[in-house]
């Protein structure tokens, strides 16, 4: 009975390092997938903040060049673009944001241009309590404006389950749906624009909305984050070569 325990005893403890062998071997492996797939990103980034970079720095071209773009590539994001029309203040949309620090929505309105079609301008950011367009009597500009700004892809879908639903019968937004604001805004699909304009800095009568609302410096913590799983990976390397050296020594 005794000899029988010890060979049992025996077994477990040869099959214990090689266990945390093979258990260490996964994890390292894991952390070094983890920071060679930041890395990936961190390279995607730079060619992306690149291509905005280039993009917002070159002159505005007429709507029609960049709708000729996007029916090419389906990439107009942050091109630089003008459109002249007459805003529809009263189909305006209403889109949940934050600015500075401060609660209140982004102010999308239809452009109807001389054509008769339509573009949805984001003018800019109201706070909370100058949703409502009486509040902002002045910013409701008539007549022919040209709006210079930046060219926005449309969202095929909600971002992400956190952010919460839409609700167009109220005019509440808080994700870009394209569709949605065309419709509630009683435009026709077929003639309105398939993407968004960001307007500018130029102020706006009464300054509201405030305009130049685009992100154009996106975090780029990629490198850190490599970092991190390389450091960790080297980490999980050394501790346990230590404990195989010191697990040698005693036996």
């Amino acid at each position: 009975m005794n000899r029988a325990i010890q060979t049992n005893q025996r077994g477990s403890e040869m099959g214990f390092p090689w266990a945390v062998a093979i258990l260490s071997l996964a994890a390292f492996c894991l952390l070094i997938a983890l920071g060679t797939w930041q890395v990936e990103r961190l390279r995607w980034k730079e060619t992306l903040l690149a291509t905005i970079k280039e993009r917002v720095a070159s002159p505005p071209r007429p709507l029609d060049q960049i709708e000729a773009l996007y029916a090419k590539s389906g990439d107009v994001e942050y091109w630089p673009v003008k459109a002249t029309g007459r805003f529809l203040n009263q189909d305006e949309r209403h889109f949940f944001a934050t600015h500075q620090g401060q609660s209140g929505f982004y102010i999308y309105t239809p452009l109807q241009m001389a054509d008769g079609r339509a573009v949805l301008i984001n003018r800019g950011f109201v706070p909370y309590d100058r949703k409502n367009a009486p509040t902002r009597v002045e910013g409701q500009v008539a007549g022919e404006v040209t709006v210079t700004g930046l060219a926005r892809y449309l969202l095929k879908g909600k971002p992400s389950s956190l952010v919460p639903d839409n609700d167009p019968a109220k005019n509440m937004f808080y994700w870009k749906d394209w569709a949605a604001m065309v419709e509630t805004a009683g435009l026709d699909p077929a003639r309105t624009v398939p993407f968004f304009i960001d307007a500018d800095t130029a102020p706006n009568p009464g300054g509201l909305p405030v305009g130049g609302v685009t992100i154009i410096d996106l975090p780029n913590n990629h490198l850190q984050y490599a970092v991190t799983w390389y450091g960790l990976a080297l980490a999980l390397a050394a501790v346990t070569g230590v404990w195989f050296w010191r697990r040698g020594q005693r036996g």
